[in-house]
């Protein structure tokens, strides 16, 4: 017989998967997943709304109605404790819900709220179980994370090349080297992005439209930054400087960086890069554009140890590879 009972790492992983949702749309805030669970059943589930409100906690909540007192919540982020003109704190509305228990997954950095929500549910003799998963529910929330901790945004460099490493032939032509299943995965990476960049070479060279062409995600294009020496852009278009501007975009915590060689480099140069999004062709191209420029490595000792795979799969004939830089 099969066990139907699930676990307090299952309900966790629930709800990490429900802040998936909310993802590049909640801004300013992150998206955090909340299930309410009580004798065995779901009775309130909830993700970040588009803008930031209401938070997961408070649409859960508002699903599970009376249903939530006695309830337990496995929350993947810490319940907010500070005060906001855009809504009251998640840690009263659980309070006021008469809920038995809270399960968290990761702790908020942001100092108005760091260990206050905790303190704030154990004192009025809500059972707290902080930390549950921490690394996979901080994974869901890396693009929050960075930003408070680094300030800037969680950065994606996604390259496509042949075997032997090239983004295009010597002439610069490019289209396509990956084949459609590859391209459809690099759209839904856009669709879980609030921005995407690229240099001023790739711009001129390509004009990209950078927007999400899958059926049904087409809302969810993220805006366009161009990076270029005086920092100028078009019309629909933020202009940047400099890799270390991206500290400066509003709205943003995952960016994603397309293109191409000079921009990858410089910003792997300043050890800018967080993921690595390769996909990989089985074509030989020889001479022609090599996917990075000089990335100011000096030692080859100091090339190890830097990167993690974290997911690699066979998209048609291509490859996906996934890696995180370790910190």
């Amino acid at each position: 017989m099969i066990s139907t009972v699930r676990s307090d790492a299952d309900w966790m992983r629930a709800a990490i998967a429900l802040a998936e949702r909310g993802r590049a749309l909640s801004s300013p805030n992150p998206s955090v997943g909340c299930i309410l669970v009580k004798h065995g059943c779901v009775v309130g589930r909830g993700w970040t709304d588009c803008g930031g409100r209401p938070h997961g906690e408070a649409m859960a909540l508002n699903q599970a109605g009376d249903a939530a007192r006695g309830a337990t919540a496995y929350v993947t982020l810490e319940p907010c404790a500070h005060e906001s003109l855009r809504g009251p704190a998640c840690t009263d509305l659980l309070i006021s819900a008469g809920l038995a228990r809270v399960v968290i997954g990761s702790q908020d950095p942001d100092p108005r709220t760091n260990g206050a929500g905790i303190e704030r549910l154990r004192a009025a003799g809500i059972a707290v179980d902080a930390g549950l998963l921490e690394a996979e529910a901080r994974a869901s929330l890396a693009g929050f994370v960075t930003r408070q901790t680094l300030g800037r945004p969680f950065v994606t460099l996604k390259l496509a090349t042949s075997l032997d490493g090239q983004i295009a032939l010597a002439d610069g032509s490019s289209r396509w080297i990956t084949g459609d299943a590859a391209r459809a995965h690099a759209h839904l990476e856009r669709a879980r992005h609030d921005a995407i960049l690229v240099g001023g070479g790739t711009f001129r060279a390509d004009a990209p439209r950078l927007d999400v062409r899958l059926p049904g995600l087409e809302h969810r294009s993220p805006r366009r930054v161009l990076l270029s020496r005086m920092g100028d852009a078009p019309l629909g278009w933020t202009g940047i400087a400099a890799p270390e501007d991206i500290a400066t975009l509003e709205g943003t915590d995952w960016l994603m960086v397309e293109g191409g060689a000079e921009v990858a480099a410089a910003f792997l140069e300043r050890d800018m890069v967080d993921r690595l999004l390769l996909y990989r062709a089985p074509v030989l191209i020889g001479r022609g554009k090599a996917a990075l420029g000089d990335i100011g490595l000096s030692d080859l000792a100091h090339a190890h140890g830097r990167w993690q795979l974290e997911d690699t799969r066979l998209l048609g004939k291509d490859r996906m590879e996934s890696y995180q830089r370790v910190r």
